[in-house]
């Protein structure tokens, strides 16, 4: 077929059952056996996820592996605030540190919520973590001038930290993305010598899932698919 002045050969499509059961059953993984990742086992872990877009091709991210236990520390204690009005607005019926519906917790009120949070309190024992930080001057955000939160830059960075999870499934280990750090950001800058351009995206725990999980709960297609507005007729079959 032509597209333009371009010539490009269609190649006959096949389904890969193999990417679909990798697709379907990448869940959250929070407990970790302690059996071994090595560095020659995430090594090539990155070398799959590497294959992500981003905008312009300009692959702004930069993986820190933490195998230090005073440094998982350090970031464990850095989520906790975070965490903590997290859980005080949950506890509340709120969704928690959204920005459109103002919170009724006040500091006072998070900061004396207790929590338990095995996989940070048990961080030390996990075999490794991540975190991925974006270098934001070559994040294309289209909405920085709109008067609500950003979201455009993550398209640059969080197909990356997806893919890191789908390569760790399709080897038999998990994790998940936890942004939690972001909230103490400046103070996790000074911990791991991030330089001022870039943002903490993601800190991700990796090991081996004690329980490997094969059915995940997820809306319909009709549900959140319509055609032409928002009040349009759903996707079906």
């Amino acid at each position: 077929m032509t597209h333009g002045w371009r010539q490009v050969h269609a190649l006959p499509y096949s389904r890969s059952m193999e990417l679909q059961d990798t697709i379907r059953t990448t869940f959250a993984a929070r407990d970790f056996t302690d059996e071994e990742l090595t560095d020659e086992t995430l090594y090539d872990i990155l070398d799959v996820a590497r294959f992500a877009p981003s905008g312009g091709n300009r692959q702004g991210w930069k993986v820190l592996v933490i195998r230090s236990q005073e440094t998982r520390r350090q970031l464990a204690d850095l989520c906790m605030p975070t965490v903590r009005r997290y859980v005080a607005e949950m506890r509340a019926g709120e969704s928690p540190w959204n920005t459109v519906v103002p919170s009724s917790v006040t500091d006072e009120e998070a900061e004396a919520t207790e929590v338990a949070w095995p996989m940070l309190d048990e961080i030390d024992k996990v075999q490794v973590v991540l975190v991925v930080a974006v270098d934001l001057s070559v994040l294309a955000c289209f909405d920085k001038d709109l008067e609500r939160v950003g979201i455009i830059g993550g398209a640059s960075i969080y197909p990356f930290v997806w893919n890191i999870l789908l390569a760790a499934r399709d080897r038999g280990y998990g994790g998940t993305i936890t942004t939690f750090l972001t909230g103490q950001e400046p103070a996790a800058r000074e911990v791991l010598g991030l330089p001022e351009n870039y943002a903490v995206a993601a800190l991700v725990p990796l090991g081996r899932p004690v329980k490997q999980l094969t059915k995940l709960r997820r809306n319909p297609v009709e549900e959140f698919a319509c055609f032409d507005r928002w009040d349009g007729d759903p996707l079906v079959r």
